[in-house]
């Protein structure tokens, strides 16, 4: 039997994670928080606030351990547009990701913009989170950021 006339065996694969894992004092704070309608970051030995919050300084390597509740409300610093999400985005209409810093918070974290369209995008715009009706824990509790001005 020649190479080109060959079968080719094939067998389906899935990857599966079949582990499950502890998130620890400080992550494990963060989502209790998220299922309560709250966003905490924590507090680095320089003073500067980040969220979401690290068990350790990433410059350092210091334990951290002092929480601080911020307001679900911030500033876009970057973002793009997602014109035409795909399956598994868990948006169906367009959206932004966007990097978004939390006021009181010196870090950026990615969410979800749900904006009209995409010229109402802008690095500097104000926005508020949009909370899911049902919450369980999950960075998901926070359903998307919407510009303020339409809150």
């Amino acid at each position: 039997m020649s190479e080109s006339s060959a079968e080719i065996l094939t067998a389906p694969y899935r990857l599966k994670y079949s582990y499950k894992r502890t998130t620890g004092p400080v992550i494990g704070r963060f989502l209790t928080d998220l299922r309560d309608g709250k966003i905490t970051g924590v507090r680095r030995p320089d003073g500067a606030v980040m969220v979401p919050p690290r068990e350790y300084d990433p410059e350092t390597g210091e334990a951290l351990s002092e929480f601080v509740s911020l307001p679900d409300t911030g500033v876009v610093t970057g973002w793009t547009w997602v014109a035409e999400p795909r399956q598994l985005h868990a948006m169906s209409t367009p959206f932004a990701f966007a990097t978004i810093q939390l006021d009181g918070a010196h870090t950026g974290m990615l969410h979800r913009v749900v904006a009209p369209d995409e010229s109402v995008m802008r690095s500097g715009m104000r926005v508020r989170a949009r909370w899911a009706a049902e919450r369980v824990g999950m960075i998901t509790d926070i359903e998307c950021f919407v510009p303020e001005e339409s809150a």
